[in-house]
């Protein structure tokens, strides 16, 4: 690697294991096709990133966002959590309710027996056979 622009970059990048994490992102960007911010001079990509750095004509800041950006497989979002006040506030109002006569009742569901169920059963008629299937 070019020690002159390493040591030019030691003073934008404090630790020089970030420099080259920050210089190889940088330049496959570069080799993905995206534009360079100085002239080349007949440099390889590593050299020309290591450069821009040194230049700072790209904020070492936004390269490292950059990176992370790049690494992150999976991003989470945020959702607000529920306010607890308005929690025991609803249940507040649903034991209440259980008192007043407004509230809908809870719903019943039609319960059938064994036998009931069979009989049901038995009452079916098959469906007639045909020669489409």
């Amino acid at each position: 690697m070019a020690r002159v622009t390493v040591e030019d970059c030691i003073d934008k990048v404090d630790n020089r294991f970030e420099l080259v994490l920050l210089a190889s992102h940088r330049a496959r960007q570069i080799s993905q096709g995206s534009p360079i911010t100085i002239d080349r001079d007949n440099d390889k990509n590593p050299v020309v990133a290591l450069r821009e750095i040194a230049d700072e004509t790209l904020s070492p800041d936004d390269l490292k966002e950059d990176l992370i950006h790049s690494l992150q497989k999976h991003v989470e979002v945020d959702e607000p959590e529920p306010d607890p006040s308005s929690l025991i506030a609803a249940a507040s109002a649903v034991a209440e309710g259980a008192e007043d006569d407004d509230q809908p009742e809870a719903m019943t569901f039609d319960r059938m027996s064994e036998e009931e169920l069979l009989a049901g059963i038995e009452g079916l008629v098959p469906p007639e056979k045909s020669d489409d299937y």
